[in-house]
């Protein structure tokens, strides 16, 4: 029997066919039919193209429901789809045009004139176009394909065969082909759709882009195989959510999405009356946040934790505690280990790297074996990077990326911590707490932050505020007020541009 992801979304096609299953404001609205039947054609038009199973295609498109389509499409077809951040450049663009060797790329109309020569040199046999609004040389390769593609047999997989590769951010060098199989993405949706209770009658408000785990395999996943509606905004606006949220159910977002709301008068209990969850996960939450959130709807907000390697991880519960600072619960069917540098597992409640197993993480990453080899044990557990602590219930914590650890005079610094200590200081916004070369210290501690509006923070009245909270060796020797974090499309902290800005803030001055 095939083990076609597809197949699932198939089924809930023939089941739903007369409902909408997406409603895309401003355009139109599609029904179940309608969407089984245009990812058919996308299927037909990728195998007219030349794509077989196992082909790969790379995608860097603006997010549309013709976008999401042609992800149906692969998957239907057995091909393996490849979403690309729409922020990269061409330079960027060329390192994984020759990593992967797709058959096909499919960029924006804007930018077709520059890849397509670019695709030539790379060997990319066919390079096509789709934009935000649906039109491109795709959808009429598309619109080509008569109805009865939909009659077509849906390509035999393995549950172990690739259904996309995703690329890791490449904060720390060469981004890294994380490889998704249909097992993966599947068992992940499922664990999600049962731990979040989603119901044939939900609506999902999907703001988050759709080249990233969290808005296509997390949010697009879980609406589609429980037969959810999902209503397809562009991109987040305030302006759009306020409008929406009183016909939706769930929404997820990232939690600068939250802080914009929250700056909205107009967002209070009435506007969240009728979602039954709030979601946030891609960077931390602030516990600040999770309390002023619950206080202007009455809404906990629910945290979970996830990397491109495995899907989710853990989430707070759907009913029960939720607890701010913390990423709740490992999902059904997954093993973790908070571990030490040799992978041996460390008491509860002292942190180290969190270690997993299950039907969600990644076999390897593409055509890179000695790094595979590098993040998984002997035993199975891959290797996260994250640093983390688990009670005695098994609750999981995020301290920190292993490569964020600071070693101060030998003593351990977790900056997590300390950012925790600073965000609740009078007049701060948000922090990032990272280590630079010191001449004695070997790193030293540095805090970046940024003030609220219409607030004026200084070093000194920082440091002196943070002495009374914190053990002298993780106390900030230096402390930088910025307006801004720099951030990624994810909405996550570059800590490594940090590093880098902030590298000579103990160096000695140069000669004269």
């Amino acid at each position: 029997m095939s083990g076609n992801l597809y197949l699932r979304i198939d089924a809930r096609v023939r089941e739903h066919s007369d409902r909408c299953c997406w409603s895309v404001p401003g355009r139109r609205n599609w029904s179940w039919a309608e969407v089984g039947a245009a990812a058919a054609r996308n299927a037909a038009a990728l195998h007219a193209a030349g794509v077989r199973a196992g082909d790969r295609v790379l995608v860097q498109v603006e997010k549309s429901a013709e976008a999401l389509l042609l992800y149906l499409g692969c998957l239907r077809a057995g091909a393996v789809f490849i979403p690309l951040n729409t922020a990269y450049t061409a330079s960027e663009l060329e390192h994984f045009l020759r990593d992967a060797e797709p058959r096909l790329l499919v960029c924006d109309p804007a930018k077709s004139s520059l890849l397509a020569p670019l695709a030539q040199r790379c060997g990319v046999a066919r390079v096509e176009t789709l934009a935000a609004d649906g039109s491109g040389s795709w959808s009429i390769a598309v619109a080509e394909r008569g109805e009865d593609a939909s009659e077509s047999p849906i390509a035999a997989c393995g549950r172990d065969d690739l259904a996309s590769i995703v690329y890791t951010s490449g904060t720390t060098g060469r981004s890294k082909g994380a490889m998704l199989s249909h097992r993966n993405l599947e068992s992940n949706a499922d664990a999600l759709i049962e731990c979040w209770q989603f119901r044939d009658d939900d609506v999902l408000l999907h703001a988050l882009p759709v080249y990233h785990v969290h808005g296509i395999f997390v949010a697009m996943h879980c609406a589609m195989l429980a037969g959810a509606r999902t209503i397809l905004l562009p991109k987040f606006d305030v302006d759009a959510v306020l409008a929406l949220l009183p016909t939706s159910t769930v929404f997820m977002g990232v939690p600068t999405f939250y802080t914009r709301l929250l700056a909205d008068a107009r967002f209070d209990r009435a506007a969240a009356a009728r979602v039954r969850v709030f979601i946030s996960g891609s960077a931390p939450l602030l516990p600040a946040t999770f309390a002023e959130f619950e206080q202007r709807t009455g809404h906990r907000i629910l945290e979970r934790y996830g990397m491109s390697e495995a899907g989710i991880i853990a989430s707070n519960p759907l009913h029960g505690g939720r607890m701010a600072g913390t990423v709740g619960f490992l999902l059904p069917g997954v093993a973790a280990r908070v571990a030490d540098d040799a992978g041996a597992e460390l008491p509860r409640g002292e942190p180290g790297v969190l270690e997993i197993q299950g039907p969600g993480v990644i076999r390897g990453y593409w055509r890179l074996p000695e790094r595979t080899t590098m993040d998984f044990r002997h035993d199975g557990f891959f290797i996260t990077g994250d640093l983390a602590t688990m009670d005695a219930e098994g609750r999981v914590a995020i301290v920190g990326r292993a490569r964020d650890l600071i070693i101060s005079g030998g003593f351990n610094v977790y900056p997590r911590e300390i950012e925790l200590a600073i965000d609740a200081l009078p007049g701060v916004d948000e922090s990032a707490v990272i280590g630079v070369p010191h001449p004695d210290f070997g790193e030293a501690v540095v805090a970046v932050v940024v003030p609220l509006a219409d607030h004026v923070l200084d070093e000194a009245s920082l440091v002196i505020s943070l002495q009374d909270r914190l053990a002298r060796f993780k106390q900030p020797k230096r402390v930088f007020v910025v307006d801004a974090l720099p951030r990624n499309a994810m909405a996550k902290v570059q800590k490594a541009m940090l590093r880098e800005q902030y590298r000579g803030a103990f160096a000695p001055p140069p000669s004269p």
